[in-house]
């Protein structure tokens, strides 16, 4: 009873110095924390933990003697108290820390969603592409004042501009299948261009899908029947003389059609007969520039050398050409002599033709002061032949492709080609067969000096400069589709690139079925006897 009495008296003793520190720190509290009740109905943390330190100073004043066991117990459970109330502080700090951001989340979380539904019902109003719509969404496509970038599309196309299969996807397929965005463009030399027109290029999820326009079969379809047919003939031989004047009477009488032929076929008609009167044809070169926008087909009869010499005479659009086979090659003459089936097919349409692009090329004089006086350019069909003439020294080139260096070529020469004139010089100087439809130039060196130098097929977009160094031993000699020869000195260059102008020559069956017709006819390709069955067997 004594050591309870004794608590009791030194607790009535400490009593008002509590309660005074107590009322001290509360009002010092108010002071400093607000009263009102905290959000979202957590006790405030830092009132619990000013609590506890009140309680943890009280008990630093209050006299303990060393020999009362009861005083100790009782400060030791105070103590216990104060523990126990910054625990709790803590972990309600934790709690509600924890919950603010479950909240945030939760909100951002939802505003997304009705993001999403507001796009996919404007999409479904208006026909447009789901798929592009969220990929928009969730690639960042929104500009800093909150309105949706959208892509011009006039130098490229967007990763957002996808294939989409109509379905629409959830929003955790979405969060975890998100792709980088990314643009592609076309251009040449830096400057913009509008290949993309032409080219297909679609997108399946942010991955990239091409189509060359090139691989594809073109087709070529009248919107109004051709009224004017050009016949070009192979000189010098009398078949084809006869063939020319059946296929003029042919067409004059069963299709009504105007005819023009060269000067010197209309005289050898007229020899022939004065039926002939109504064959047209031109009187000087200004006339023959103007030829395309006059004549709707043109009709050759010869071999390849017929054709290139066609295509010689339009200096920029070409008429589809006909073009039978009547020569010695014929990698572009599919037609054969039943000239009335084919052009009766021809002239009712459609037809499928195959675009063989020519080269552009222009000789720059070291000598030339400016751009005016640069020579008028050349184009040739098969190929452009770079050779040392009759100089017994080796061809010294330098070949650039745009402005990087390629090679210097030390040998007879060079010879850039058309994949139309693949099958042509290059192949017979050790470069590949190229289908004529495959969009490139054949980089091939004649009798190199060097065992590592290997043909080259470059991209038709490039340009190409092949420069005489002013060190050259001799002159180099430049010819375009085997004519036109012309001297290339020291410090001249010569510039190719890609024509706009194709050529466009009518198929038989397809592109790929004549051309593989033409290299196993023209070149017996691979033809060799099969092995014999009853030969010897591996034991």
């Amino acid at each position: 009873m004594k050591r309870i009495d004794l608590v009791y008296q030194f607790l009535g003793t400490i009593a008002p110095e509590i309660r005074k520190e107590f009322r001290n720190r509360k009002l010092k509290r108010e002071a400093i924390i607000p009263t009102s009740q905290p959000e979202n109905g957590f006790i405030d943390p830092v009132m619990l933990v000013t609590s506890e330190k009140a309680v943890h100073d009280l008990l630093q004043q209050i006299p303990v003697h060393g020999g009362d066991d009861n005083l100790t117990e009782f400060s030791e459970s105070l103590r216990t108290v104060a523990k126990a109330l910054t625990r709790a502080a803590e972990g309600k700090a934790s709690a509600q820390a924890e919950a603010v951001d479950w909240k945030r989340k939760y909100k951002l979380e939802r505003a997304r969603n009705l993001q999403l539904e507001q796009k996919e019902k404007f999409s479904r109003c208006h026909n447009g592409d789901l798929y592009r719509e969220r990929a928009e969404s969730i690639g960042n496509g929104y500009a800093a004042n909150g309105k949706l970038e959208r892509c011009c599309g006039k130098h490229g196309i967007c990763s957002h501009e996808v294939l989409s299969d109509g379905q629409a996807d959830s929003p955790v397929q979405n969060k975890t299948m998100k792709k980088a965005s990314f643009k592609l463009s076309w251009c040449c030399n830096g400057d913009q261009s509008d290949r993309h027109n032409h080219d297909i290029v679609s997108f399946e999820k942010g991955n990239i899908i091409t189509a060359s326009r090139s691989s594809k079969q073109i087709s070529l379809k009248w919107e109004s029947p051709p009224q004017t047919v050009l016949i070009l003939t192979k000189p010098n031989s009398v078949s084809v003389q006869v063939l020319c004047a059946r296929m003029v009477r042919w067409l004059k009488e069963q299709k009504n059609l105007k005819i023009y032929v060269e000067p010197r076929v209309k005289r050898e008609l007229l020899v022939e007969s004065c039926f002939f009167k109504f064959v047209e044809t031109w009187k000087d070169d200004h006339e023959i520039s103007n030829l395309h926008s006059k004549v709707d087909l043109v009709v050759t009869l010869g071999g390849d050398g017929t054709v290139l010499w066609a295509a010689s005479m339009f200096k920029g659009p070409v008429p589809p050409i006909v073009p039978f086979s009547l020569g010695s090659l014929g990698f572009m003459t599919p037609f054969l002599e039943h000239y009335r089936e084919d052009l009766d097919s021809v002239l009712k349409g459609p037809i499928s033709i195959t675009l063989r692009h020519r080269l552009q090329c222009q000789v720059i004089r070291d000598s030339a002061k400016n751009e005016n006086e640069a020579e008028e350019p050349i184009l040739a069909l098969n190929e452009v032949t770079i050779d040392r003439g009759i100089s017994s020294y080796l061809t010294n080139l330098e070949c650039y492709c745009d402005n990087s260096f390629v090679t210097r070529v030390q040998g007879d020469g060079m010879i850039l080609s058309t994949t139309s004139g693949s099958t042509a010089y290059s192949l017979a100087a050790g470069g590949s067969m190229v289908h004529p439809q495959v969009p490139g130039i054949l980089f091939t060196p004649i009798c190199p000096h060097s065992l590592s130098f290997r043909p080259l097929i470059l991209p038709e977009h490039v340009t190409i400069r092949v420069q005489v160094p002013l060190n050259s031993r001799s002159p180099g000699w430049a010819s375009f589709d085997g004519k036109d020869r012309r001297q290339l000195a020291a410090g001249d260059a010569l510039v190719f690139s890609m024509a706009p102008w194709p050529v466009p020559t009518a198929c038989l069956v397809d592109s790929t079925s004549d051309f593989l017709k033409s290299i196993h006819d023209g070149l017996h390709w691979n033809l060799r006897r099969t092995q014999s069955f009853d030969g010897p067997h591996d034991l």
